[in-house]
């Protein structure tokens, strides 16, 4: 009876003890899209960190780190750089990590990526030297492949066997396979629904401590499941029921609930946050129209924006800088025109661009807290100065999908999209994917401005701090009097977890390496 008893303890442990390894989460959207370089979503972005691993990284402190390489050199003219993978490196198959995967995962990366195509721009040579090096060599000295291959946020370059990379980018992928710290158990995948990650035991961590994106990927969870809670109240219940362990975008609104729970902490994980911004497609009309981009730039105020997403929590601040404020590159200009409304002035640009009426189809993706709220405020700043505003209605998987059609609005199309990017993905002209301009090739609105692609370019070709800083100031000057990218303030976002997870990062992003999870 008693080794009965026992056995039964021992079973109850264990089974405590794997409940303990696995941590539920609910992300800031839901998970639909798999292949990071299909879509620039965050929530991809997440999925792609959990499977994959990229050549380098940044730290906490901004500072370029290897991650998946041992070291890189540089040529004494600065113009060719060989990199060498660190031992140990295996695919989620078991087959190896060779220089062939990589240089196919960087040309297909590099074909959608706004910095991979400026990088790819000016490169003359990308050459695979052995089983474990390759090479790339530049038209001039330059360090734009360690800017590019390290970026943190969107669309990373993120490395994936030979026979997959070998996808056409305008095709999406089919298999999941990564050398990162979690597997994606694709069986068990409902999209839009639920998302399971296993750990990943041939994963090899850095033996530097985990730091931003980069250093060591140490996993201490056996599994991580991500659950779709479309109403953001019952994720809240959730999470003070212990039905789940993080929720990673509280509602500004909601945080009140959970500030007094004792086991429950409410932190922003991400100290940089969020840039809020607004974009005009330039195919069609109205906006194909400087004049009544500018117009409805006066019309629409950052202070109203800013309020009706985050309340009176002082977690934003304006900010007209297309590169962030408090980041390297931080601008005032333009301030004057996104700060508050000049309903009169835009009233008076609407004439003089002879609007007639056309429709502006405004995308709301209601199902996404965050970028639910900045469609409603655009469109009745709009109306109060004379446009005709249709704001539809759409779940955000939608709201992806048609934003990258080119269709006309009225087939399909849209003219304003408003979304958030990393604060820290937008820093430069370079990292800023939404300051491409090379039209119909760019991020969704296609705006064309060949003299902003030449800033991009410069911009990667020189380490001249002055020149650097005067080639920002002049981009910010062209996005804002061109409407090219509409800032509407920077935010922290309030994330939410229980207080049984320890080691969660100061990171841009939620990684999920590193969290251990002490149930008592």
């Amino acid at each position: 009876m008693l080794s009965f008893v026992t056995a039964i303890a021992g079973s109850l442990l264990l089974y405590c003890a794997a409940q303990a390894q696995t941590l539920v989460a609910v992300m800031q959207s839901p998970l639909r899209v798999l292949d990071p370089m299909i879509t620039t979503a965050h929530i991809t972005a997440d999925h792609g960190y959990m499977i994959y691993d990229t050549l380098l990284a940044i730290d906490a402190q901004n500072k370029i780190q290897p991650q998946m390489l041992e070291k890189w050199q540089v040529s004494a003219d600065g113009k060719t750089y060989t990199f060498t993978l660190r031992p140990g490196l295996k695919w989620h198959n078991g087959k190896r990590v060779n220089a062939e995967d990589c240089v196919a995962s960087i040309k297909r990366w590099a074909e959608k990526d706004q910095t991979g195509q400026v990088m790819m721009g000016l490169a003359t040579e990308v050459k695979v030297l052995d089983e474990n090096t390759f090479s790339m060599s530049f038209k001039l000295a330059t360090d734009i492949a360690l800017r590019a291959l390290s970026r943190t946020g969107s669309a990373p370059a993120f490395m994936m066997p030979k026979s997959i990379a070998e996808t056409p980018s305008s095709q999406a992928i089919t298999e999941f396979i990564g050398s990162g710290p979690f597997k994606f158990v694709a069986a068990e995948f409902k999209p839009g629904v639920k998302a399971v990650y296993v750990k990943n035991g041939d994963y090899v961590p850095r033996k530097e401590p985990a730091s931003g994106s980069a250093g060591g990927k140490v996993v201490n969870l056996e599994r991580v499941e991500w659950v779709t809670m479309p109403d953001a109240m019952t994720a809240v219940n959730a999470l003070v029921k212990k039905e789940i362990d993080f929720y990673e975008a509280v509602p500004y609104d909601l945080v009140p609930m959970l500030k007094n729970q004792a086991a429950i902490k409410v932190d922003t994980i991400s100290k940089v946050g969020f840039q809020y911004i607004y974009r005009f497609n330039f195919l069609y009309p109205p906006f194909n129209n400087r004049a009544l981009r500018q117009a409805a730039m006066y019309a629409v105020s950052q202070d109203d924006v800013l309020k009706a997403i985050v309340g009176k929590t002082g977690l934003y601040k304006k900010c007209a800088s297309v590169f962030g404020c408090g980041m390297p590159y931080e601008s005032s200009y333009g301030m004057d025109i996104l700060g508050k409304p000049n309903l009169d002035k835009a009233r008076q640009l609407l004439k003089e661009g002879n609007y007639d009426g056309t429709p502006v189809v405004i995308m709301n993706p209601t199902d996404f807290p965050d970028l639910a709220v900045p469609p409603v405020v655009i469109a009745q700043a709009l109306r109060k100065v004379g446009f005709k505003v249709d704001l539809q209605a759409m779940d955000w998987q939608t709201l992806l999908t048609r934003r990258a059609s080119q269709e006309p609005p009225a087939k399909g199309g849209w003219n304003i999209l408003a979304t958030f990017n990393l604060v820290s993905d937008s820093q430069n002209p370079i990292t800023n994917y939404q300051m491409g301009a090379n039209g119909r090739k760019a991020w969704p609105g296609w705006p064309d401005f060949p003299r902003v692609e030449e800033i991009r370019k410069e911009f990667a070709e020189t380490a001249d701090p002055e020149k650097l800083k005067k080639l920002a100031e002049e981009a910010q000057h062209i996005a804002i009097d061109e409407g090219i990218v509409v800032p509407l303030g920077q935010a922290l976002r309030p994330t939410a977890y229980r207080t049984s997870l320890q080691g969660i990062l100061d990171a841009p992003l939620p990684f999920f390496w590193n969290i251990k999870k002490n149930e008592k």
